[in-house]
């Protein structure tokens, strides 16, 4: 409870972009427009758009990794998800919320860890930590560049860098090495990274002052006419799915198999929350039923501060 009561008291504070509103589940940007300004109703599409604003270093949009991988699996084929970059954090050329410095991240990263059940290290704050959330934002802006899947591949490796690895994902050295471990021609990557990366990157934070985004994460969903359907904060699975469906009546589910083989043919890592999440399995059976098959050799177990990684062999 001590812990619990350590991160509402954080919220009586003034808006600071590094402390995630537990209630709200929000990490919020300061002198935002609170009210959405209808700039995306001439969107037309052919299913569910869904415009979200994230940051390689949201907390809370690491949090909710688990209900929107589940809702990929479940609506994907009904899907076109745009990710877009919000940049939560430019510099450290402010104090407010009671965070000044890059040390006093840590304790809240790692309180919000067990809130959210996801494996965060605060510890990066303290041993190498990052100057500013952009570089990683251009980074993935240009890794974008060779295609979608490689760019949520290589989003989805700096974040488990800077959460579970306590690496600092503002070095040109760490993003380096995720983008050669996603596949990424290394070459265009760095070009894009100093040239078109930068540009798209700085509209991506021009949309989001145009649609009023005030934090992280934030999905629009749009339907066919553009009527716009809003998702922010740490939301349980059902707020996802409800707005899917209430852009998209006719939408049907696809079945999918929540057998560990088939999980992890999808996607090659998890943390234990997502793994419940997406098998139906119950939270407190996870950790001992991965470990079984860990000790096969089928999988592999990382461990961290605050949580396991598995890890498909």
């Amino acid at each position: 409870m001590a812990k619990r009561d350590n991160l509402l008291n954080m919220n009586n504070n003034p808006t600071n972009p590094l402390l995630c509103d537990v209630e709200s589940g929000m990490c919020e940007l300061p002198d935002f427009n609170s009210e959405l300004q209808n700039k995306a109703t001439s969107l037309a599409i052919h299913s569910v758009r869904i415009i979200y604003f994230t940051d390689p270093i949201c907390s809370t949009c690491w949090g909710i990794e688990p209900q929107l991988r589940k809702l990929k699996l479940e609506y994907g084929p009904s899907l076109d998800i745009e990710y877009r970059m919000g940049g939560l954090l430019p510099d450290w050329s402010y104090n407010s919320g009671g965070i000044s410095k890059p040390s006093d991240v840590a304790p809240h990263w790692d309180e919000v860890s067990l809130y959210y059940d996801m494996p965060i290290d605060g510890d990066v704050w303290l041993e190498d930590p990052l100057p500013s959330s952009y570089p990683a934002s251009i980074a993935f802006k240009a890794a974008q560049l060779q295609g979608e899947t490689k760019g949520l591949l290589f989003l989805r490796e700096i974040r488990e860098m800077v959460f579970l690895q306590k690496k600092n994902i503002a070095t040109w050295e760490n993003l380096e090495a995720a983008a050669s471990k996603v596949g990424l021609n290394l070459e265009a990557f760095s070009a894009d990274y100093h040239g078109q990366a930068q540009e798209l990157f700085q509209q991506d934070l021009t949309l989001a002052r145009q649609l009023g985004v005030r934090g992280f994460p934030t999905l629009f969903f749009l339907d066919q006419k553009g009527n716009q359907e809003k998702v922010y904060g740490y939301k349980p699975y059902a707020d996802f799915e409800n707005a899917v469906r209430k852009q998209l009546p006719s939408v049907t589910k696809s079945t999918m198999a929540t057998d560990w083989q088939n999980l992890f043919a999808i996607h090659a890592t998890y943390t234990s929350r997502e793994f419940a999440e997406l098998s139906g399995m119950d939270r407190k059976q996870v950790d001992g039923y991965l470990q079984t098959i860990s000790e096969t050799g089928q999988i592999r177990k990382i461990i961290s501060k605050n949580g396991p990684l598995w890890i498909r062999q």
